[in-house]
């Protein structure tokens, strides 16, 4: 049984990496994966916005390498080409899912932020990418609302990864169910939600996340049971589930 002192020492220990949320009970098993399998294959434009992502206060906000690894894989096997991005921050999703595109591809990135995004362009124009990046300021549902107004954008998107404000995550689903294609993915991020999904209720968490976790909770009992999809939800990062649109 751990003492105080080492419980202490744990936790001093945890978020040593950029964007760490992993569930992975050994951060020395975490490390393991991050130096074997995600850095050496990292592509240098990734690595460099990942450090300049570093020196932001809120780099915790970003994907995780390892994450930013698999949407990059997932959407190659799946021939991605016409995405959206729900929540940008400095872009490191988005550079991942841009290097992914073939150079026709394109994205539709939305962040309330501009700021933040501005921060990682020079890194994504550098990569030869910024091209397939089409990126609007300001809230995402105003400009969903008027998408999905017009019929020629219903299931015109073979992807869409939200990482944005969870307590719109079900507003969002409702609109983007008809956007993305029969056949595509919606991939919601933080479903997990720093493990508070199965926290009891009094235990000892950070404002934020008490806040969001009951958003959280009702976004994963809405997508379990929604017939439109098939789910996937998977611990990388902080908790990703892939809804497959059938109907």
């Amino acid at each position: 049984m751990a003492t105080n002192g080492e419980e202490q020492q744990t936790q001093a220990g945890r978020h040593q990496e950029v964007g760490h949320k992993s569930l992975l009970q050994s951060d020395a098993l975490y490390q393991y994966i991050l130096e074997t399998s995600v850095y050496p294959r990292e592509p240098e434009s990734m690595k460099e916005l990942r450090e300049v992502t570093a020196k932001h206060p809120w780099n915790i906000m970003t994907t995780s390498a390892d994450e930013g690894q698999f949407l990059n894989m997932l959407l190659k096997l799946i021939n991605a080409k016409n995405t959206m991005e729900i929540g940008v921050f400095t872009g490191y999703s988005l550079l991942a899912t841009a290097l992914a595109l073939p150079d026709d591809g394109k994205i539709l990135a939305m962040d309330i932020n501009k700021e933040n995004y501005e921060l990682g362009l020079p890194v994504i124009q550098k990569a030869g990418v910024a091209h397939k990046i089409e990126f609007k300021e300001g809230p995402a549902l105003p400009v969903l609302d008027q998408l999905v107004q017009d019929e020629k954008n219903h299931g015109s998107y073979d992807f869409i990864f939200v990482d944005a404000d969870k307590d719109n995550y079900l507003n969002y689903h409702k609109r983007l169910i008809e956007l993305v294609k029969v056949g595509g993915l919606i991939g919601y991020d933080n479903t997990l939600w720093n493990g508070s999904v199965v926290a009891p209720p009094d235990a000892p968490l950070r404002k934020y996340v008490r806040y969001y976790r009951d958003f959280v909770l009702e976004l994963n009992k809405a997508l379990a049971v929604d017939p439109r999809i098939e789910i996937c939800m998977l611990p990388v990062g902080d908790g990703i589930t892939l809804c497959r649109r059938i109907k």
